[in-house]
């Protein structure tokens, strides 16, 4: 199944970067890391900062599946609302995968920083806030309470009302929360700085080298290539979101954890930051997105291009997606003109990606009794880099033998 269709915009915005051999002899290591998309790439980062020797396998060139499409909006806030986990976990483990969202952010903030420091790298990161619109008058009175629960644990949010969003903003909302932390980035600059800075520390990157099995014996694992050859290491980590399913089958993953989806996105030929600021009332140039499902989400870029997406569906076959960008894309820029009448801009490219979410909101990270020597990331929704963050962390100590206190909360066993 191809993971995107269309036109991508974050490649069109990057230099080509120098190409990874691929896997040409069998190898081996202490961790083999199946993808190199941004979250194979923060784990592999993550386990070489820790010492341990890694090996990163991807079937394509790094980042260039589900990283690619990312529109990468940075939000600490979940898919499920703070009240709603916290009816499901508890409100202290609920309460925990926020605050967990807020510190993501700023790590990413300082990783973006040292790889501008260190290699001459600008990923694209900038410090946004973001609103999260009530699109129904029964859904204000939801973000009031939300809000409340927020502020009590410590996450710095306000609730602006009709008025406070008419004053500011060019449209009009019941209701919405203006959070402080949120960010922006470029996910395909970030991953290859996160490879770059890793790759110069150790770890061996190959490209192109597709996987096409996983077995295990009573002392390590290994993953079989198409071309034949294997890499053994002591543990296998697939970052692959909802591809991993091939490899390692079972009735354990099918369709029971989490559902496949496509969202619909475009970028925009720059506009101008005056523009958007001034003659579009968008000041902050916040991130935007609404309580409604599937949700609108919007961003701006540096150079002052807006990125718009949503229109979520079931399609996954690429000819179906490929009919329906039209339509998705004329919808998008219609949602956009009646929150920015005064902006005025060209398609520059459009697409569809396929995403995946669990059905509680929370991503699954870790290891599965089913899978001896394996550990997972996947069930990521809508907040794919944040949560790939989180996984680093948690992997990294998981298979540096000293646990991590957050990894039960994203057990497969919760």
């Amino acid at each position: 199944m191809r993971l995107t269709a269309g036109e991508l915009f974050w490649p069109s915005q990057s230099p080509v970067a120098p190409p990874a051999s691929p896997l040409e002899a069998d190898a081996r290591c202490d961790v083999a890391v199946v993808g190199a998309g941004v979250t194979g790439a923060l784990v592999a980062h993550a386990l070489i900062d820790a010492g341990i020797d890694t090996i990163a396998l991807d079937k394509r060139s790094a980042g260039g599946g589900s990283t690619a499409a990312s529109t990468a909006l940075l939000l600490y806030e979940l898919d499920t609302p703070l009240r709603e986990l916290s009816a499901h976990f508890g409100q202290a483990r609920a309460a925990r995968a926020y605050e967990m969202g807020v510190e993501a952010i700023r790590r990413l903030e300082g990783l973006t920083s040292d790889f501008a420091r260190e290699l001459g790298n600008d990923c694209g990161f900038e410090r946004r806030p973001s609103l999260y619109l009530a699109s129904h008058s029964v859904t204000a009175r939801g973000l009031r309470e939300e809000c409340t629960l927020r502020q009590r644990h410590g996450i710095a949010v306000e609730l602006l009302s009709d008025r406070d969003i008419a004053s500011r903003y060019p449209f009009s909302a019941p209701a919405a929360l203006l959070s402080r932390d949120a960010a922006q980035v470029d996910p395909l600059r970030l991953t290859r700085s996160l490879l770059e800075s890793a790759t110069a520390r150790g770890l061996r990157l190959y490209e192109h080298t597709e996987v096409t099995g996983y077995d295990t014996s009573a002392t390590a694992a290994r993953v079989s290539t198409a071309t034949g050859h294997r890499v053994t290491a002591q543990r296998i980590v697939f970052a692959t979101g909802y591809e991993a399913l091939p490899y390692v089958g079972g009735p354990s993953f099918g369709g029971t954890l989490a559902d496949i989806r496509t969202t619909y996105a475009f970028a925009s030929e720059p506009v101008g930051t005056q523009v958007l600021e001034k003659i579009g009332r968008w000041r902050d140039r916040c991130l935007i997105w609404e309580t409604a499902r599937p949700y609108l989400y919007v961003r701006t870029t540096p150079d002052g291009r807006v990125l718009v997406g949503g229109e979520d569906d079931d399609a996954t076959d690429r000819d179906v997606q490929l009919a329906r960008i039209p339509g998705k894309i004329a919808h998008l820029t219609a949602r956009f003109t009646q929150l920015f009448p005064d902006v005025k801009f060209e398609v520059h490219s459009a697409w569809a990606g396929i995403f995946e979410s669990s059905h509680d909101g929370l991503p699954f990270i870790g290891s599965h009794p089913d899978y001896p020597r394996a550990c997972f990331a996947l069930g990521y929704g809508g907040n794919g880099i944040t949560f790939a963050v989180m996984a680093a962390d948690i992997l990294r100590d998981v298979l540096a033998g000293r646990g991590n206190p957050d990894a039960a909360l994203f057990g497969f066993n919760r």
